[in-house]
């Protein structure tokens, strides 16, 4: 696969500070930029992928950052070369569009099925169908994660408690880059909705489609830049044939702000286009149209994880919504499941850089009560992620988010993945069983620690 590069100019990152993590780049203490004027720093530098430490900040979402192969343009461009274009839609973009335009999440989704078709598409999917996908693998993982740290008093064992999300890339990215391998047995290793469904897509449904896998260019829309450093991960491509050609889970990943930048590029008036009839052989909407899928903006992870473990390990079946506890801070909040006096299960949603640092560090210290963590690098978890449509003049942020939460919640249904029919035939045709080995070798993945940091590029420049 080739190494992707980010161009960057020492001046746009002058005391640049990352949203999500308060991280300051000064570049008067970057090599030559220290002595240089301010009207000539001009010089690009070249940055790799893999010095970014994908905190949604300078290098993933700076104006000037080009990632080769990610860009609108090269969408564009490969709608030309002949190959069958799949485009696979976030929930969380779908909402963001959908308040930008005044619409509800379907009539985005219906209007966007027009949109791309127009322009060569052939299919346009849902992950909320590959979530419901990765929301089961990570139930069954639970189940057998907390069985095995019961039953034994081997303290290396119990050690794969607390099983922590990895749907979030900034957060994987930050593991692997800055907290080193002890943190990493904790992390689940299913991957990510954008990653489930690009398996499905291509080791699957070509088949169905009598389609090779070569043959299909996969784009993913998705809230986040990091979604593009996860999707260009060596541990998600594959080999398909006898020479050794390996192929992409997914081809490209567009942000909701690159998908209204196609909109208005083409002056298109979205809300007057036509809807069209939603491609549903991977996209969770019903005989009646109606979007459907599980609670929870940022994926559901600690909420489905939980009413499952309650169900399967303890006989008690959770109904209504979940009432979780606002600890320190409204992104940091926690429910627990008592039995005969006693806590057996606690969970939390842990979001933004400041929860995720304060947690890691207990987990360190060996003080971590959490049996399951949602984490999530962006504060307001994914509605929130840099690659979110902005503010409009005037509107607040937390204005935003407000109206985000209202349109994802109250445009959809809220239902069981384990009885999501589409799930359930991918299982039968495909998969097997959750956690059977086909399903560990397409849906589940690993992490690794990586030593070099971008401190120690920096002083190369």
């Amino acid at each position: 696969m080739d190494k992707f590069s980010a161009t960057l100019r020492i001046g746009d990152l002058n005391d640049y500070i990352a949203p999500s993590q308060g991280c300051v780049i000064k570049t008067e203490n970057v090599g030559k930029a220290r002595t240089a004027p301010k009207e000539v720093q001009t010089e690009p530098v070249k940055i790799s992928l893999k010095d970014c430490l994908a905190c949604s900040g300078c290098v993933t979402s700076a104006e000037t950052v080009m990632l080769e192969k990610q860009s609108l343009d090269e969408f564009l461009l490969n709608l030309n070369k002949g190959k069958a274009v799949i485009v696979s839609l976030s929930p969380q973009s779908r909402a963001s569009l959908a308040v930008h335009f005044g619409l509800t999440p379907i009539q985005v989704f219906g209007k966007l099925t027009t949109l791309f078709k127009s322009l060569g598409v052939r299919s346009v999917f849902d992950t909320s169908s590959s979530r419901d996908l990765t929301l089961i693998e990570s139930c069954n993982e639970f189940i057998e994660r907390y069985k095995q740290s019961i039953s034994t008093d081997d303290e290396k064992s119990k050690s794969t408690l607390p099983m922590i999300s990895s749907s979030c890339p900034g957060w994987i990215c930050y593991a692997e880059k800055t907290l080193g391998s002890y943190i990493l047995p904790y992390i689940s290793s299913v991957k990510s909705p954008q990653q489930t469904i690009g398996a499905a897509i291509k080791n699957h449904l070509c088949q169905k489609l009598s389609l090779r896998p070569e043959d299909v260019y996969h784009v993913t829309v998705m809230p986040c830049y990091d979604k593009k450093l996860e999707a260009v991960r060596d541990d998600f491509v594959f080999q398909v044939n006898s020479d050794g050609e390996r192929f992409a889970e997914v081809d490209s990943v567009l942000t909701t702000g690159d998908v209204l930048d196609l909109i208005q590029s083409r002056s298109v008036d979205f809300t007057a286009l036509e809807e069209s009839p939603v491609d549903t052989l991977l996209s969770n909407v019903d005989e009646k149209g109606h979007l459907y899928g599980v609670a929870g903006s940022s994926g559901g992870y600690a909420d489905t994880t939980f009413r499952y473990a309650a169900k399967v390990l303890f006989g008690k079946e959770i109904e209504g919504p979940l009432e979780f506890k606002t600890l320190r801070n409204v992104d940091f909040r926690e429910v627990i499941l008592e039995a005969n006096g006693k806590v057996v299960l606690r969970f939390a949603l842990c979001y933004g850089f400041r929860n995720l640092r304060n947690i890691v560090t207990k987990i360190k210290s060996g003080k971590c009560e959490y049996h399951f963590l949602e984490i999530m690098a962006c504060p307001s978890g994914c509605l929130n992620g840099g690659g979110q449509i902005k503010p409009k003049p005037g509107q607040s942020a937390k204005d935003l988010i407000q109206l985000l939460e209202t349109a994802y919640s109250e445009n959809m249904l809220v239902a069981n993945p384990f009885e999501n029919p589409r799930i359930k035939r991918l299982y039968s045709e495909w998969l097997g069983e959750p956690g059977s080995e086909k399903a560990k070798r397409h849906l589940h993945t690993e992490y690794h620690p990586v030593v070099k940091s971008i401190s120690s590029q920096l002083q190369n420049w």
